[in-house]
């Protein structure tokens, strides 16, 4: 995950190893979801801005194809060597080119810039206190005609229910460590206009679908999920002194017991734009 070097900007979650443990076993769940949403064709040139651990990146280049060239820009050097690690214990070392840089200053030469077929990211600009900045530079890499995916979170649309005691309450604590972080943790619902702004053809907007019911074989690993988001931030949200740790630890625990019901069900959508540089 990308961060933006040039002010207070901070992900919130860390790049602890149980932090990337979680991302590992997210993308399991929501990458054949995001993956609909492009509908590569083969053969494209696609630059991954903030690529963190890689297999996002690495499904792309195994849509796109040996005709086509995928490019994986991470900031982050914990993150990046994991990606490169993941990538050669799958045999799949030479299928995407990492690149160490920041969003707001890509590593690319002089003619890659208007090269790119597509240009994506996904769970950045809700860490960038800047986000127009990142999507000004992300059409500037796109050719002509070229297409800039946003996919990014609106926190403000998550549902639990019935609903764990305390825990809406320990949610809203985790959104206000963003507000402190200097982040945006609703830009979901700005996707279409930071296109708009930064020069895009704004042309489709979606909602990837994250969330399951008890019952369903994604449900543990939803539950699993939003527990290492808030446990992830748990630092964040005592440094700000935004709750008491017993009561967050008991809205923890809260969730964790809610995980276990019949009939619990989990509501939540990654909000996705889509648009293109014009011709």
């Amino acid at each position: 995950m990308d961060r933006n070097s040039a002010d207070n900007s901070t992900y919130v979650h860390g790049t602890s190893t149980d932090e990337q443990r979680r991302l590992t076993d997210m993308n399991t769940l929501i990458n054949a979801g995001c993956m609909r949403e492009l509908a590569l064709q083969g053969g494209e040139r696609v630059l991954d801005v903030a690529s963190g651990l890689g297999q996002f990146t690495r499904e792309l280049a195994r849509a796109v194809g040996s005709t086509g060239t995928v490019i994986g820009v991470e900031r982050d050097g914990a993150q990046l060597a994991e990606a490169r690690k993941q990538a050669a214990s799958q045999g799949e070392a030479d299928l995407v080119e990492f690149r160490e840089g920041d969003a707001f200053d890509l590593p690319l030469s002089k003619s890659e810039w208007g090269s790119f077929d597509l240009v994506h990211t996904r769970f950045l600009l809700e860490h960038v206190s800047d986000p127009l900045g990142v999507v000004r530079k992300m059409v500037a890499a796109a050719k002509p005609g070229g297409r800039i995916a946003l996919a990014d979170d609106d926190h403000d649309v998550m549902r639990l229910w019935p609903e764990p005691p305390g825990a809406t309450d320990a949610w809203r604590a985790y959104l206000r460590a963003y507000d402190r972080a200097g982040n945006d943790p609703y830009v979901g619902r700005r996707l279409v206009q930071l296109l708009h702004e930064a020069g895009a053809e704004p042309r489709r907007n979606s909602s990837v679908f994250f969330a399951a019911c008890a019952g369903n074989e994604k449900f543990a690993g939803l539950v699993g999920n939003l527990i290492g988001i808030m446990s992830g931030a748990r630092e964040a949200v005592l440094k700000y002194g935004l709750r008491d740790p017993t009561y967050y630890d008991a809205a923890l625990e809260s969730i964790r017991n809610w995980g276990k019901r019949p009939d619990a069900a989990f509501w939540y959508g990654i909000c996705w734009a889509e648009g293109v540089r014009p011709e």
